[in-house]
């Protein structure tokens, strides 16, 4: 069977995966997490220990938590299991909706040239994301990825719901990975699991 079981940090990070696999034809058995980077953090061996017997895809964000995305699996996991896939998105998965830069220009209505062309080299890409959104001509992208006036809230509140429609409807995740390595590391070794299928995994 084509499927695997999931972990991420949150409902943005399950909706993009699941296009991705869904565009892989790879399912989906169950999720785990989406309570933020510190709860997948403390739950990682138990997912790795599971990773025994059957695939399991954990993603986390790099974030300013390493220099790099592989020191940071190190630190997290130094000993995978073999069906353990454990991938980061530098910095955030942020940056690979915004790799798709034709796509998201659109989407926030702006010129192509107000996207970054190495999302990656972003500290923080969301609060680029939610700058860029605050010059949308769109009066629905502004009120939804963008937090409301006064509120403490780091993003708006149909920030979620807006991002997982692009990347269900509009996002193109290979041109993407064009300009995302971590983006395209994943996609290569969720084909690499497919052709294996669901054989040991390498690191």
């Amino acid at each position: 069977m084509n499927d695997l079981t999931l972990a991420v940090e949150g409902d943005l990070d399950e909706d993009v995966l699941r296009v991705i696999l869904q565009h892989l034809k790879i399912g989906v058995v169950t999720v785990y997490g989406k309570r933020g980077k510190g709860d997948l953090d403390k739950r990682l061996q138990n997912f790795n220990a599971a990773a025994r017997y059957a695939p399991w895809l954990v993603l986390r964000d790099l974030d300013t938590d390493a220099e790099c995305a592989a020191d940071l699996v190190k630190s997290k996991l130094s000993d995978p299991a073999p069906y353990m896939l454990f991938r980061i998105a530098v910095h955030e998965i942020e940056a690979w909706l915004m790799a798709d830069r034709d796509s998201m220009a659109a989407f926030l209505g702006l010129p192509i040239a107000r996207i970054p062309a190495n999302p990656e080299s972003l500290i923080d890409p969301k609060a680029e994301l939610i700058r860029l959104a605050r010059k949308s001509p769109n009066r629905n992208i502004r009120c939804g990825l963008v937090p409301n006036l006064g509120s403490s809230a780091r993003q708006g509140p149909g920030y979620a719901s807006a991002l997982a429609g692009f990347a269900a409807t509009t996002w193109r995740m290979e041109s993407a990975a064009r300009r995302s390595n971590s983006l395209a590391r994943l996609i290569r070794r969720l084909r690499e699991l497919k052709q294996q299928r669901f054989g040991t995994l390498k690191s």
